[in-house]
């Protein structure tokens, strides 16, 4: 195919693309469900909407497209343990739930207590691309929590970046 990458160079090149750390939950006739995201974006602020890419062969993209709910919950610098564990397939979904606080939010879905923000979302529409199911979310629900650092990723690794630098 003329214009295309290889699947290495191109993660390599990812690998140089920071990224907030998410946990995407959901809740609904398909069950509860989480799992670790960094392909989280916004989309426009009137309405407030967002993206999120997730494989369309994962349970998740299962569970969210018959809940049509989800919440983003943006990790907090303390929260890499719990990433690791919502980014394991050796863990139940069960098991990585009760690592953490969780509330309710309106929609249904699970907001993790302590994360730097939660944006309860209602599913506008999906695009199938390549692999993975890009879906567009009108954010319903939007909880500030206090500040503290960010969780990044970058370079293949976790990074804790400071508040200030975000101010």
């Amino acid at each position: 195919m003329t214009g295309a990458v290889e699947v290495a160079a191109f993660r390599a090149a990812m690998a140089r693309l920071g990224a907030a750390v998410n946990i995407i939950t959901t809740d609904g006739p398909a069950g509860r469900h989480g799992m670790t995201a960094s392909a989280v974006c916004s989309v426009s602020d009137e309405p407030a909407s967002l993206l999120v890419c997730i494989n369309r062969a994962s349970r998740m993209h299962a569970a969210i497209t018959a809940n049509g709910v989800l919440s983003i919950n943006v990790l907090a610098g303390d929260h890499q343990e719990l990433s690791g564990l919502f980014a394991s397939r050796g863990l139940s979904v069960e098991d990585r739930f009760a690592r953490a606080e969780w509330d309710i939010l309106d929609n249904g879905s699970p907001a993790l207590t302590g994360a730097l923000c939660t944006f309860g979302c209602r599913v506008a529409s999906i695009s199938d691309v390549g692999t993975h199911g890009v879906f567009f979310c009108d954010v319903t629900e939007l909880r500030a929590g206090e500040r503290g650092e960010g969780l990044v990723y970058f370079g293949r690794g976790y990074h804790r970046l400071p508040m200030e630098c975000a101010a």
